[in-house]
């Protein structure tokens, strides 16, 4: 009876515990009231770029071909970190055509920076080597969202439309709206 009684004050005490343990746990995620300013921005992109920097491990020969890479993706952060700030401080207009001409004007601009950032990469990007080309993509998120939206449209453009495997090509079975396994596909 003793046991029974201390093994229920047991399960008491950690049902108890876990309860209010959930109850103060501190939300890591960002308040949505928060807004980071741009000086945090700023500082967020010089840890990324110097992340990537680092993570690459240039030769003494690549070294010489990043500082324009660097300068270009500082300008284009600069640029979204700009628009983020204006767009915060700014009233959208009521008129369609009027916003429409404000958000030309910002992928234009966007655009043209990130133009200017590829361009500043291309040398440098043709000296690395698989490992650090590796790296880099996994460094900049890039890893796998092109190469599965192409492989994605060829199975569609050549007529195989069974779309079965999972976002990453990992054959996690039926997708909804794929055919089943003894469906054919078709168009």
């Amino acid at each position: 009876m003793r046991k029974l009684l201390l093994a229920g004050a047991a399960v008491l005490v950690l049902a108890g515990s876990s309860v209010v343990y959930a109850q103060f746990r501190p939300d890591f995620r960002m308040n949505m009231n928060m807004r980071l300013s741009a000086d945090d921005m700023s500082a967020f992109a010089d840890a990324r770029i110097a992340a990537v920097k680092a993570g690459l491990r240039l030769t003494p020969d690549q070294e010489k071909l990043w500082p324009p890479v660097e300068t270009a993706v500082r300008d284009l952060a600069k640029v979204r970190i700009d628009r983020i700030v204006a767009r915060r401080d700014h009233q959208a207009p009521d008129d369609l055509l009027a916003r429409m001409h404000e958000r030309a004007d910002s992928l234009t601009a966007n655009a043209a920076a990130f133009k200017r950032a590829v361009d500043a990469a291309d040398p440098l990007y043709k000296t690395l080597d698989d490992n650090q080309k590796r790296r880099l993509a996994f460094l900049t998120h890039t890893s796998g969202r092109f190469e599965e939206w192409r492989r994605r449209f060829d199975h569609w453009r050549h007529g195989d439309n069974d779309f079965r495997h999972g976002p990453r090509g990992m054959g996690d079975g039926p997708r909804r709206g794929g055919p089943a396994d003894d469906e054919p596909s078709r168009l």
